[in-house]
């Protein structure tokens, strides 16, 4: 089980950091069906104003997924809602650091409103918030 709702307090922050690969990359594509050439194919994306490869900006979002599926507020937490917004492209072999932080508390339905962002080498690159419902603590009778 993971944090339980009446523990989680404004300002609580977790993080989960992963280096994205060459097989992330395929994998997803695999995955979504999202076989867009700049994710793909290095010949075309070279002639682009990214230079090169970037790697898919739901990619860099998913693991947002992580860190509030499995760390804060962790499992048992249902997601409800994600806005994002993409800054700067990630590449591969970036180390991605996505990070959850608790904004609001809504106590009424369980609810917890979180600041979600990525940085890759300390320059944010996604930034959004997320509403996610978490289980309360079972009342012993």
């Amino acid at each position: 089980m993971g944090i339980y709702y009446e523990d989680l307090s404004v300002g609580l922050m977790a993080e989960y950091r992963k280096t994205i690969t060459e097989t992330d990359v395929v994998l997803f594509a695999g995955l979504t069906g999202d076989n867009n050439p700049m994710h793909i194919d290095e010949e075309f994306a070279a002639e682009t104003r990214f230079g090169g490869r970037i790697i898919h900006g739901m990619l860099t979002a998913s693991m947002l997924s992580s860190v509030i599926g499995m760390k804060l507020p962790g499992p048992g937490c249902i997601y409800m809602s994600q806005n994002l917004r993409f800054i700067k492209p990630v590449k591969i072999g970036d180390t991605v650091s996505a990070q959850a932080t608790v904004l609001e508390l809504y106590p009424e339905k369980q609810r917890v409103k979180l600041l979600t962002e990525c940085y890759v080498r300390g320059v944010k690159v996604l930034e959004g918030d997320a509403l996610v419902w978490v289980p309360a603590r079972k009342v012993q009778a």
